[in-house]
């Protein structure tokens, strides 16, 4: 099984009641089974009101297409209580098997400890955006010491580092201690090395595939993996067989 854990959707002018389908051609072409889904509907600073919309939005494609479409429930953890509502509705109480925090808010700040002990209690990973920008991060946006710092207070929580913090080379270095921490290879450039290091540093059962599609492109991003010199276990593990544990499949 090959599962994309990093993917985002929005509704479409053209198909408003099937948000997620128009994804789903390109994935057949390059045998993705699964795609792990969020919308973020209202910039760096959502309200509760677009939170609602965003997750709103992947559920319509969750219930369109069950088999193929994993949501993931986006959050702005600025709105605490809000967001913990959110999750029982949409994960306690819906069919979301993940949480997706992008640029609200830096991780390791203490309004992620309830988060990620209800995570941890509903047993679905937290998937974290990171990135360390040669010209600066948005005011708000996580590196991945921040998602380090959280982490290591909450060892029962399962995290996936997304985009492995843009720079690799610093943002896979930052994690190695915390063993709940899965380096994402969604986004960036697909450039050589960076999944042999992801492993070497982490281990393949540390290691998950995503797109970040739409943004990105499934076939340059897949190339990360099937184009590294790993073993054919390795790759099987990253492209699915990590996810399928993760989301208890």
């Amino acid at each position: 099984m090959i599962i994309d854990a990093h993917v985002h959707i929005h509704p479409r002018r053209d198909d408003p009641d099937d948000p997620g389908g128009y994804l789903l051609p390109f994935a057949d072409r390059m045998g993705i089974d699964k795609l792990c889904v969020s919308t973020l509907i209202g910039g760096e600073q959502p309200s509760p009101e677009e939170i609602r919309q965003s997750n709103d939005t992947v559920w319509q494609a969750v219930e369109r297409h069950p088999d193929r479409i994993i949501g993931f429930c986006y959050l702005n953890p600025c709105y605490l209580y809000d967001s913990l509502d959110e999750m029982d509705r949409c994960i306690a109480n819906g069919p979301f098997r993940g949480v997706k925090l992008w640029v609200a808010m830096h991780s390791d700040q203490p309004n992620l400890d309830p988060l990620a002990d209800r995570a941890a209690e509903l047993d679905v990973p937290i998937l974290q955006h990171t990135w360390i920008k040669v010209t600066g991060n948005l005011p708000h946006e996580p590196e991945p010491r921040h998602l380090a710092a959280l982490a290591s207070r909450h060892p029962q929580t399962s995290f996936i580092m997304g985009h492995s913090g843009g720079n690799w080379e610093r943002g896979l270095k930052e994690v190695i201690e915390q063993e709940n921490v899965h380096a994402g290879l969604a986004g960036g450039d697909p450039e050589i090395g960076q999944t042999e290091m992801a492993v070497r540093l982490l281990g393949a059962q540390r290691v998950v595939w995503g797109s970040d599609a739409a943004g990105r492109s499934f076939a340059s991003q897949m190339a990360k993996v099937t184009g590294a010199d790993l073993t054919d276990e390795q790759k099987a593990a990253i492209l699915g067989g990590n996810m399928e544990r993760l989301l208890r499949l």
